[in-house]
């Protein structure tokens, strides 16, 4: 399909349309490169969570990240045998167990990290460099404004 030559004016008339077509097209990207791989999104999600805030017990991923508990265990689980995370006693409550980000998996979310730029690269190819600046500021807001809680912890 060519620009959309097929889809209806009415269609490509509504922005909410074409962002959801244009996330969709950008996730199914990435998720393909991942899935090469044998990673999904959640992969990444865990990982890029502790490298950014440190260990966590896996129910308080869960509740960060939106993910379903059960999930996140299955992810983790997945993530240990790689040796990207590791399990340990929590030290303030030894009943409770955290996972924590190993350098195998600081080493891995990096090399996610620039394949999510290479996928963002194709994607956002017709725009100019100042484009994607005003664009990513833009996104920044509206998701703000749909996720109000994470614009308090940015």
């Amino acid at each position: 399909m060519d620009a959309g030559g097929d889809l209806p004016p009415t269609l490509l008339g509504l922005d909410i349309y074409l962002l959801s077509r244009v996330g969709k097209a950008a996730r199914g990207r990435f998720s393909d490169r991942l899935s090469a791989n044998g990673l999904r999104l959640w992969h990444m999600a865990i990982l890029a969570a502790l490298a950014d805030f440190g260990p966590h017990a896996q129910r308080d991923l869960a509740e960060r990240l939106a993910i379903h508990p059960s999930d996140v265990a299955k992810v983790v689980d997945e993530l240990d045998a790689a040796g990207q995370v590791e399990r340990a006693r929590d030290t303030a409550d030894r009943r409770r167990m955290t996972v924590r980000i190993t350098r195998t998996g600081r080493t891995a979310l990096a090399a996610l990290n620039k394949e999510a730029e290479r996928v963002g690269d194709e994607i956002l190819a017709p725009l100019s460099r100042p484009e994607r600046a005003q664009l990513s500021d833009l996104m920044r807001r509206v998701f703000d404004h749909v996720h109000p809680a994470t614009a308090d912890d940015s």
